[in-house]
């Protein structure tokens, strides 16, 4: 890739990339996406299927793919705007939102990065401990955040890079797995009747199909605001499509298949138990895998929470020193997390997953109706970085009533072990809120925004 340098420590952070730095094709957009996905955290959502939410193989393959075929719609999306704007996705919220209203938004997504910073420190710990059981859990949890931090400093071009090896590494790895547990090992008779469809469990898996795929939505322009202005947006979109949909998919319903034939419907053990002599390289790719998608997390965690601090520091000029102390203490956080929360991580990660999803959801209808429909890409990027937020103001407040909105029209359709809904109930347990929060919070934006949405003075 014509100017990648991923052996040097990125310089820039939140600010806009100048044309002449600018690099890359499309098709890096199918690497980024499918590289990092296939891992273990992504295995153990397939997972939920057939152990949380008790569906058989079947369906919980049909429930894995139409949730993220759907989600990996809003997620691609948001690839134009890298490009377009050349900012990352939490400074260009401020066009939506307004400089001080964006920092909502800008802090929920924070805690999403830390959310699965951690997750994947432990999955990662976890798994390389079922093959190196004389090493201490605890210590390889320490080793996976490591890794991630130093890949985080080198940045953008390292992170890419990384992805493309992963795509074929952890492809050949997931292929590999199949095989083994299908051909060499066997599955037991009768998996394919083991649980049962259910339309509560359907939908809700449908429902982490489509987060895990909207939960991108804000790391997208991160990894392609460095991307040639004129990158087209249909192979933008249909690169991130499909990397992210196929990258989501296969492992999910590894995980699935896991889930059923493991002890205990535990994943990472039962990967390990029915790949025999291959477990130790699958495992150690996966784990790998999973260091390159926490770098990813921490990359975006650290602009975002740069993004934080300049709104109320506007004079401030972040480089790559602040990026560098950012990643140190969010991993630090991040490890906090992942140590505390080790001995019960199914629970509290299912939890974690769709309480995102009712948060996240108005948030992506606001943002691609405002740029594709409202504005139709045409932004001031100097204006996002001024305090009063320039043509944008400091609070957007019909963008600002349509996300809280869109959070408050969800709950009555809401079904999770802390909170359902009235309407959830009625409905014997069947989640729709996400999609009831993109049918209502789009339409009402879109009238909202037409008739109050300022046009730039200075479009870039």
């Amino acid at each position: 890739m014509a100017n990648e340098r991923p052996g040097a420590v990125e310089q820039h952070t939140i600010y806009q990339i100048p044309h002449d730095q600018r690099h890359g094709t499309f098709r890096d957009l199918f690497t980024i996406w499918f590289g990092s996905n296939i891992m273990m955290l992504t295995i153990v959502t397939g997972a939920l299927a057939t152990t949380v939410f008790k569906l058989d193989f079947l369906s919980s393959i049909a429930a894995i793919a139409v949730g993220n075929l759907v989600g990996a719609i809003f997620m691609a999306l948001h690839a134009a705007q890298g490009p377009q704007l050349g900012v990352p996705q939490m400074v260009q919220t401020r066009g939506q939102f307004g400089s001080i209203g964006a920092v909502l938004v800008v802090g929920i997504v924070i805690i999403m990065y830390v959310g699965f910073l951690a997750s994947n420190i432990v999955l990662g710990g976890q798994s390389l401990h079922t093959v190196f059981p004389g090493i201490s859990q605890n210590a390889l949890i320490v080793l996976i955040a490591v890794v991630s931090v130093v890949a985080t400093i080198f940045g953008h071009d390292l992170i890419h890079a990384y992805a493309r090896i992963l795509t074929y590494a952890s492809g050949a790895a997931l292929a590999l797995t199949f095989v083994w547990m299908v051909f060499v090992h066997g599955l037991p008779t009768g998996v394919m009747h083991m649980n049962a469809f259910s339309l509560a469990g359907f939908c809700s898996m449908i429902s982490v199909g489509a987060l895990w795929q909207i939960a991108y939505a804000p790391y997208v322009s991160d990894y392609t605001r460095y991307m040639p202005h004129d990158t087209g947006a249909v192979p933008a979109f249909w690169a991130s499509y499909w990397g992210c949909s196929l990258g989501s998919i296969l492992p999910m319903i590894l995980g699935a298949l896991l889930g059923l034939v493991a002890a205990n419907g535990d994943p990472v053990g039962g990967l390990t138990a029915f790949t025999g002599p291959a477990a130790i390289p699958i495992v150690v790719i996966f784990s790998v895998g999973i260091a390159g998608t926490n770098a990813m997390n921490l990359y975006c965690g650290v602009l975002s929470t740069i993004t934080l601090v300049h709104t109320f520091a506007s004079s401030w000029t972040a480089g790559a020193a602040a990026r560098i102390v950012t990643a140190a203490v969010l991993t630090a956080i991040g490890l906090g997390i992942a140590l505390f929360a080790a001995g019960n991580f199914l629970t509290n990660y299912t939890n974690f997953i769709l309480m995102l999803l009712y948060v996240l959801v108005p948030w992506t209808a606001i943002n691609l109706v405002d740029f594709y429909l409202v504005r139709e890409g045409d932004y001031d990027v100097a204006a996002f970085f001024t305090a009063e937020g320039g043509v944008y103001g400091r609070f957007n407040k019909p963008a600002i009533a349509c996300y809280i909105f869109g959070i408050l029209i969800q709950l009555p359709f809401v079904d999770t072990t802390l909170y359902t809904g009235p309407v959830a109930n009625m409905l014997g347990g069947v989640d729709i809120s996400w999609i009831v929060g993109l049918l209502t919070v789009s339409p009402i934006y879109y009238l909202l925004a037409r008739k109050t949405a300022p046009k730039p003075a200075a479009a870039e």
